[in-house]
């Protein structure tokens, strides 16, 4: 099968997830064509596995101190530029259109009515789970940035709908538990300024934190260890880390749920899939929310037990099985397969 993969580039997540399912897919002999968008080439890391992909400029949301910023995502949206790439985007001979929150591949796929598959966390809000309060504008946005005719949802919980576990990277099934370091905390903090990481974690020097984010350059100072990103050193981290202390998006509490680190989120404010992330953590009490950078919160964060961990099936093996079906409008046994068995 001929796949279009049309990856959002603007959070790590997105393309942690959609490079395990690529991988899988062109396992299976499908022939993927991948655009990536919402970020400059420049930017991206590690996604050799896309090839051959094209980088096109999409759209992508501006934050500042960890808020969203309407205005400036407004302003730098190029709408010309964005009806260009989808009228132009070459789809001959393309069987399916899979979009991770990806809007020119969903754009071209209904403008040319070619099935198409939407793959991410994102989708998962179609169905009846927890959903933050929001303006109607925000629940718009999020329902229908890049829609698609099928829906390939992810979430940490079924919630008792044909939603799907999170996608987890294949290199921590294989991790040995005996890493972990107590003390060792994870912050992965991207929409926070470092200066104020820092404030917030300083005053623990009992603890030792890896801080990723915002980092122009690594280096130690006593007990915070500042890194930038590197994948492999991401996910070592991670795995000797006691726990996690990051936004509220959803690749890497998802990960970290499977690895039984405690979680301290602190959702991305005006971000209704955020703010309703933090609502499902604190529904399933998997883990806790911080509304601002809040030494309290931290402190008594810090105390609590590791959990134990939750395990996920491969996702994607059960997402592939589904894609080589056909039956694409008959989700739910694929669903409760990936819940009911485990790796």
């Amino acid at each position: 099968m001929r796949i279009l993969f049309g990856v959002q580039g603007t959070g790590n997540g997105h393309i942690s997830r959609s490079r395990e399912l690529v991988r899988r897919l062109k396992e299976d002999g499908h022939d993927i064509e991948v655009i990536i968008s919402g970020r400059k080439e420049s930017e991206l890391r590690e996604i050799e596995v896309f090839s051959p992909y094209r980088v096109m400029k999409g759209m992508t949301l501006v934050t500042y101190k960890g808020k969203m910023n309407y205005i400036e995502t407004m302003f730098q949206l190029d709408l010309s530029r964005l009806m260009a790439d989808v009228l132009t985007l070459d789809t001959l001979g393309i069987d399916l259109v899979i979009t991770d929150f990806e809007p020119v591949s969903s754009m071209a796929a209904r403008l040319r009515n070619i099935p198409s598959m939407g793959f991410g966390h994102q989708y998962a809000f179609k169905y009846n789970i927890p959903f933050a309060r929001g303006n109607v504008f925000e629940k718009y946005t999020l329902l229908n940035f890049a829609p698609a005719r099928y829906n390939a949802g992810l979430h940490w919980s079924d919630f008792g709908q044909p939603i799907f576990p999170p996608v987890i990277p294949a290199s921590l099934y294989e991790q040995d538990v005996l890493l972990r370091v107590q003390g060792k905390i994870l912050v992965y903090l991207p929409f926070e300024e470092v200066e104020d990481v820092t404030a917030f974690t300083r005053p623990f020097s009992g603890y030792e934190f890896y801080i990723y984010g915002k980092v122009s350059e690594a280096g130690d100072e006593g007990h915070l260890h500042y890194r930038t990103y590197s994948r492999e050193g991401f996910l070592r981290d991670l795995m000797e880390s006691d726990g996690v202390v990051c936004n509220a998006g959803f690749e890497l509490p998802g990960e970290a749920l499977h690895l039984g680190k405690k979680l301290l989120l602190r959702p991305l404010d005006g971000q209704i899939e955020q703010e309703s992330n933090a609502l499902a953590m604190d529904q399933l009490h998997y883990g806790m929310v911080m509304h601002a950078l809040d030494r309290s919160v931290l402190d008594e964060w810090l105390k609590r037990p590791c959990r134990e961990p939750l395990n996920y099936s491969r996702t994607v093996d059960y997402i592939a099985e589904w894609i080589k079906s056909g039956h694409w409008g008959d989700l739910t046994k694929y669903t409760q397969a990936a819940w009911s068995e485990k790796p």
